[in-house]
C-alpha cells in the first residue's frame, strides 16, 4: 500500500459551505447517531440479560445490533467532527481503516441477515427439527463464519483498493471513504483488478439474495397453509421485521452500487450513501421492536435487567 499515493490525507465531501448548515448537519447526524446508539444498545442489553431471549433468533439479532453500531460508528463520528471543526481532511491510514471497517461490517451484516433467513425457514418449515438444526453450537459456528467472511472481505478490498496508484487528486466525493469514489481517483486501467473483485462480490451477494428469496417463498407457502388466523399472525410477526430490514438493506445497497452512471451526481450519491450507511442502523431497532412482544416486554423491564447484569458482573 506504500505505492498508493504521494499524499498523506484525503479530503472528504463537505455537506455544506456555510457555518450554519455545517452545524445543522452536525446536530442532525448527532441525533441519528444517538438514536442508533440507544436503540441498538437496548436490544443488546435486553438479549444479553433476559434469559427468555436466549434463542437463536435473538442471538442473531444481537449480532445484527452490534454490526449496526459498528457501521454507523465508522462513518458518522468523523463526518460530525469534520463539520464541527470546519475541515474535510481524513488521514491516509484513517481512510484505509474506515474502508476496512465499513466493508467488513457491511459484508458481515449481509451474511448475518442471510443466516437469519435460514433460521426463520427452519423455525417455520421444519419446526420439529429446529432444536437439532439450530443448536447453540451451530448458531455460534454460523455467526463466526459470518464474521470471518466479512473480515476477509474487508481485508481483501482494503488491500486491493489502497495498492492501486492514485493520480487524480485526493478529493473523495463522499462524506466517508467509499471504494467506488476512491477508484475514481486511480490511474486509468489500474483499477481493473479491484473491479474484478467487485464483480465476484456481486455474484456472492446475488447468491445470498437468491437464498433469502427462496427461503421466504417456502416460508410463505407454509404460513398460508396454517389453518388458524392466530398461527398465521404469529408466523408473520416472526418474519416481517427481518423481511423489512433485508428489503431496506438490499434496496439501498443495490441502488447505491448498481445505479446507471447517467444517474450519478454528487448530491444523489451523497443522499444514497446516507440512506444505506446511516439510516438503517438507526431504523433497524425500531423495526424489530415494533411487532415483537417479547422484545417490548424485555425493554419494559430494561432497568431491572440492567441491574441483574450488573449483579452478575
Amino acid at each position: 500500500m506504500s505505492n498508493s499515493s504521494s499524499f498523506n490525507e484525503f479530503l472528504l465531501l463537505a455537506f455544506a459551505d456555510t457555518r450554519e448548515l455545517q452545524l445543522l448537519h452536525f446536530w442532525l447526524f448527532l441525533g441519528i447517531y444517538l438514536a442508533a446508539l440507544l436503540g441498538n444498545s437496548l436490544i443488546i442489553t435486553a438479549v444479553a440479560c433476559d434469559h427468555h431471549l436466549h434463542t437463536p433468533m435473538y442471538f442473531f439479532l444481537l449480532n445484527l445490533s452490534l454490526l449496526d453500531l459498528g457501521t454507523i460508528s465508522t462513518t458518522v463520528p468523523k463526518s460530525m467532527a469534520n463539520s464541527l471543526s470546519n475541515t474535510r481532511a481524513i488521514s491516509y491510514w484513517g481512510c484505509a481503516a474506515q474502508v476496512f471497517h465499513f466493508y467488513f461490517l457491511l459484508a458481515t451484516e449481509y451474511s448475518v441477515l442471510t443466516v437469519m433467513a435460514y433460521d426463520r425457514y427452519v423455525a417455520i418449515c421444519r419446526p420439529l427439527h429446529y432444536g437439532t438444526i439450530m443448536g447453540s453450537r451451530a448458531c455460534v459456528k454460523m455467526a463466526a463464519a459470518a464474521w470471518a467472511s466479512g473480515f476477509l472481505y474487508g481485508l481483501l478490498h482494503t488491500g486491493n483498493t489502497f495498492s492501486i496508484p492514485v493520480c487524480q487528486g485526493n478529493v473523495v466525493e463522499q462524506f466517508f471513504c467509499e471504494i467506488p469514489q476512491i477508484l475514481k481517483l486511480s490511474c486509468s486501467d489500474a483499477y481493473i483488478r479491484e473491479l474484478g473483485l467487485l464483480v465476484v462480490s456481486l455474484c456472492l451477494a446475488f447468491g445470498c439474495f437468491v437464498f433469502i428469496v427462496l427461503s421466504y417463498v417456502q416460508i410463505f407457502t407454509v404460513v398460508l397453509r396454517i389453518p388458524s388466523e392466530q398461527g398465521r399472525h404469529k408466523a408473520f410477526s416472526m418474519c416481517l421485521p427481518h423481511l423489512a430490514v433485508v428489503s431496506l438493506f438490499i434496496s439501498t445497497e443495490m441502488f447505491a452500487y448498481l445505479k446507471p452512471p447517467s444517474l450519478s451526481s454528487p448530491l444523489l450519491d451523497l443522499v444514497v450513501a446516507v440512506l444505506y450507511a446511516v439510516v438503517p442502523p438507526a431504523v433497524n431497532p425500531l423495526i424489530y421492536s415494533m411487532r415483537n412482544k417479547e422484545l417490548k416486554d424485555a425493554k419494559v423491564s430494561f432497568p431491572m435487567a440492567l441491574e441483574v447484569c450488573e449483579t452478575k458482573g
